[in-house]
């Protein structure tokens, strides 16, 4: 069981890795990386990794978690993440395709939680009381993700199965409510009703979250 957590340079289509962090039982592993991409002043207000950091660091495809992931990409493995669709969307970008099974907790919880104002990592933290497992303070870093990715998953696990949250993590979630816009709070069916061409403008971005997008669908649809 791998627990894996990434820091990026920014959230475009052309940023990159600049730190991972990976638990697997008894072996910990952090990493910096240089991928010639700079990071953007508003990546480093939440991760804090500066580009003097890794100016003399190596991409991640030469550093130790990506030759250790490649020796557990098997389909016997399973990866643990949180927000599955950009963090494989990015090891992708970087050659890194896991062939095993996937367990997303951010996924997992939308559907076990449904009225949660958040699914941000650390607000989970604090939601579920991750914080009160901890042997010792975690500092912020991709490395103290990954420990709270496997105490939310540890927490996940009491509320259903293995397996069901195999089939949770790419089962799309019916969203009840707006969680931005003009329309933040409101129900996501009314709206669809009253006013759908907001609905239709929404769907025409290509950055909406897919759950989102499965959830205005269905309920256009209705």
């Amino acid at each position: 069981m791998l627990f894996v957590d990434i820091e990026t340079t920014g959230v475009e289509d052309e940023d990159k890795i600049c730190s991972c962090g990976l638990v697997d039982g008894n072996t910990q592993l952090y990493e910096l990386y240089n991928e010639k991409r700079k990071i953007s002043s508003k990546a480093s207000s939440i991760h804090h990794i500066t580009n003097e950091e890794i100016a003399d660091k190596k991409p991640f495809c030469e550093g130790e978690i990506y030759r250790y992931l490649q020796t557990h990409n098997t389909q016997a493995e399973t990866l643990v993440v949180h927000n599955g669709a950009f963090i494989f969307d990015m090891l992708s970008s970087h050659g890194f395709f896991f062939t095993g099974k996937v367990v997303d907790t951010k996924k997992v919880a939308k559907h076990l939680m449904p009225d949660l104002e958040s699914y941000a990592l650390q607000f989970l933290r604090y939601e579920c009381k991750l914080y009160k497992q901890e042997q010792q303070s975690l500092p912020w870093s991709a490395l103290g993700d990954a420990y709270v990715i496997e105490a939310l998953y540890n927490y996940l696990l009491e509320l259903v199965s293995l397996e069901e949250m195999y089939t949770l993590s790419v089962t799309p979630v019916l969203l009840e409510r707006f969680s931005f816009g003009k329309y933040k709070a409101c129900y996501i069916e009314e709206i669809c009703l009253n006013d759908r061409g907001y609905v239709q403008w929404i769907l025409s971005l290509d950055s909406i979250d897919e759950d989102l997008r499965y959830s205005l669908q269905y309920y256009l649809k209705g």
